[in-house]
C-alpha cells in the first residue's frame, strides 16, 4: 500500500506540474497573440492620423512665418515698406491657409479595448475539479497464466461491478526489461502471447478503457508468468516450404517438390491444444484448395507420402474432410480459409490390455474449425503421448501458423 500510494504521488505531482507548465505556456502564447493583434490595429490605424497631424502643423508653422514676415513689412521702413509689402502680398496670394487636410470624425477613429469573459474561469474551474481520480484498486486484474509451447495463455477479469469496460489493454515484458510493450487491444478477455522463452520470467499487466472512454485505467498489479514448454518447430529442409526466422510459420512457395512438413520433434503432448491457424501470404490470399491438402498429428515422421491422409494419423483437409488412420469419416468441418483456426485436443482414455477394436492405446480427439467440431476414439497400437503434427499442401499459397 505505502510503495502504491508513493508512486501515485509522484504520478499526481508530475502530472499536475507539467499541466501548470503547458496552462502557463499556452495563456503566454494567448497573451503574445493579442498583444500582437493590439500593435496592428495601432500601426494601422495612427498612420493616416499621423500624415494628418503633420500637415496640419506645417500649415500652421507656414502661417506663422507668413505672419511675421507681415508684421516686418508693416513696422519696418518707409522706404523699404513698399516693397515688403508688395512681396508680402503676393506670397500670401500663393498660400492657401484656408486649406486643411481631411480630419476624419471622432467616431470614425479606432478606439481600443480589451473584452474578457471571466466565464472562461467558470470553466477552467470546473473542469479541473473534475480532472483526474485516485482509484484504490484497478477494475481488472490478471486471474489465470496458461503455459502453451512457447506462449502463454493470459485471461484477466473485471473486479468492479460499475465498471463498464469497451477495450482491454495487455502488456508484457521480459524480467530484465526496463519498459513494457503492449501485446494486445481488444473486447476479449484473454490473448495467447507467443514468441515466449522458455523458463523465463515475464512480467504481465492489464487495463481497461470505459465505454465511451478516452482514457485508459489504473494498471492491474503486475504479475509474473512464464512457460515451461518449448516452442513448436517446423523441422527445416524440406524443398516445397518456406519458414519464418522462428520456425513457426511455414509458407508453401512456388516449388514443384510436393510432401509432408512434419515438426523438428514430437512436441505435441496429450492434454494439451495444438492450434493451426492461416495467415495471409505476400500475395494476400490462401492457395489453391485440394483434397490431399492436411493439418493434423502423426505418430512418426513417414517420409514418401504426400499427405497425412495415412495409417497413425489424423488430420483435416482444406475442404473440412477430417481422415482418421487414412479414412475419412462422415463428419466434416468447415473448410479451412484465410484466417481459420483449426485446434487438436487429445486425452488418454484407455492404456491397457487390448480391445474389441483391437488396439491396447485409444486416444479421445476433438478437431474443431469456426465454431464447429468433430469428437472421436483414435485408436493405437502402441502406447504415444508426444506426437508429430505436420500440414501438406498441394498449391503455393497456403501460409500456417502453429502453437
Amino acid at each position: 500500500i505505502r510503495e502504491s500510494a508513493a508512486l501515485t504521488r509522484d504520478v499526481l505531482e508530475q502530472h499536475f506540474s507539467d499541466l501548470k507548465g503547458t496552462l502557463k505556456k499556452l495563456l503566454d502564447e494567448r497573451l503574445m497573440s493579442l498583444l500582437q493583434e493590439v500593435d496592428a490595429i495601432e500601426q494601422e490605424s495612427i498612420k493616416p492620423l499621423d500624415e494628418c497631424q503633420k500637415l496640419i502643423e506645417h500649415g500652421v508653422s507656414t502661417a506663422d512665418d507668413l505672419l511675421r514676415e507681415g508684421e516686418s513689412a508693416v513696422h519696418g521702413d518707409v522706404g523699404q515698406q513698399n516693397e515688403k509689402l508688395c512681396n508680402f502680398t503676393k506670397k500670401a496670394l500663393h498660400i492657401q491657409l484656408d486649406s486643411l487636410p481631411e480630419v476624419p470624425p471622432l467616431v470614425d477613429v479606432p478606439c481600443l479595448s480589451a473584452q474578457l469573459d471571466d466565464c472562461l474561469l467558470t470553466i477552467l474551474k470546473n473542469q479541473i475539479f473534475q480532472h483526474g481520480t485516485v482509484a484504490s484498486r484497478p477494475p481488472v486484474q490478471l486471474e489465470e497464466f496458461v503455459e502453451k509451447p512457447g506462449g502463454i495463455l493470459v485471461r484477466w477479469c473485471k473486479v468492479d461491478d460499475d465498471f463498464i469496460p469497451q477495450d482491454y489493454r495487455l502488456q508484457y515484458r521480459k524480467s530484465t526489461a526496463s519498459h513494457f510493450e503492449d501485446v494486445y487491444v481488444g473486447s476479449e478477455t484473454e490473448f495467447i502471447v507467443l514468441h515466449i522463452d522458455p523458463n523465463v520470467d515475464y512480467q504481465f499487466r492489464v487495463c481497461a478503457r470505459g465505454d465511451g472512454r478516452q482514457e485508459w485505467s489504473p494498471w492491474s498489479i503486475p504479475q509474473i508468468g512464464r512457460t515451461t514448454l518449448v516452442p513448436h518447430e517446423w523441422t527445416t529442409g524440406l524443398e516445397g516450404y518456406s519458414l519464418s526466422s522462428r520456425r513457426n510459420i511455414a509458407l508453401r512457395n512456388d516449388s514443384q517438390s510436393c510432401g509432408v512438413l512434419y515438426s523438428k520433434a514430437p512436441t505435441y503432448v496429450c492434454g494439451q491444444t495444438l492450434t493451426f491457424r492461416q495467415v495471409l501470404s505476400g500475395i494476400e490470399t490462401v492457395g489453391q484448395p485440394d483434397r490431399r491438402d492436411s493439418l493434423g498429428v502423426c505418430v512418426e515422421q513417414q517420409n514418401g507420402y504426400d499427405s497425412l491422409q495415412r495409417d497413425k494419423a489424423v488430420c483435416i483437409s482444406t475442404n473440412g474432410a477430417v481422415f482418421v488412420n487414412g479414412k475419412e469419416m462422415t463428419n466434416q468441418l468447415p473448410a479451412v480459409t484465410s484466417g481459420s483456426t483449426v485446434t487438436f485436443d487429445m486425452e488418454v482414455v484407455q492404456l491397457g490390455p487390448s480391445s474389441n477394436e483391437g488396439g491396447n492405446f485409444k486416444l479421445r480427439v476433438t478437431i474443431s474449425s469456426n465454431n464447429r467440431e468433430v469428437v472421436f476414439d483414435w485408436v493405437l497400437d502402441q502406447c504415444c503421448v508426444s506426437l508429430y503434427f505436420g500440414c501438406s499442401f498441394s498449391y503455393p499459397g497456403w501460409k500456417v501458423l502453429v502453437f
